[in-house]
């Protein structure tokens, strides 16, 4: 696997003051997109901001607890089948796969881990 980190994704409880926070507070350029989520781009990534609920449904993980913290990474590739296989990766590096590799709603393929605890 190529080293990348293409998106980080920060959960949120109030989604327009955390977009207003990076994108007038700290200045970073928003871009245009329709939607509940705000995109940043910044030097070789995104930063986007989505509501904490929805993240955490996206990852098939309880939005409350300890468990989930409110961020994710995301590390893009060419095709379902590298998705598949980079988690196959990340599974036999003792990571625990916690969302099985499918289509998304929003027209992707994706799935999660978790590193070693």
């Amino acid at each position: 696997m190529k080293p990348a980190i293409n998106i980080i994704t920060l959960g949120t409880k109030n989604l327009e003051a955390a977009t207003n926070f990076y994108e007038h507070g700290l200045g970073f350029p928003k871009m245009r997109f329709e939607g509940n989520v705000a995109f940043f781009t910044l030097n070789g990534t995104w930063l986007a901001i989505y509501p904490w609920d929805l993240l955490a449904e996206d990852a098939d993980v309880a939005s409350t607890g300890f468990g989930f913290r409110g961020i994710t990474l995301a590390h893009n590739v060419e095709s379902e089948e590298r998705v598949i296989e980079v988690l196959e990766e990340a599974m036999c590096a003792g990571a625990t796969i916690i969302k099985s590799a499918r289509k998304t709603e929003w027209g992707g393929f994706s799935g999660y881990f978790t590193d070693k605890k």
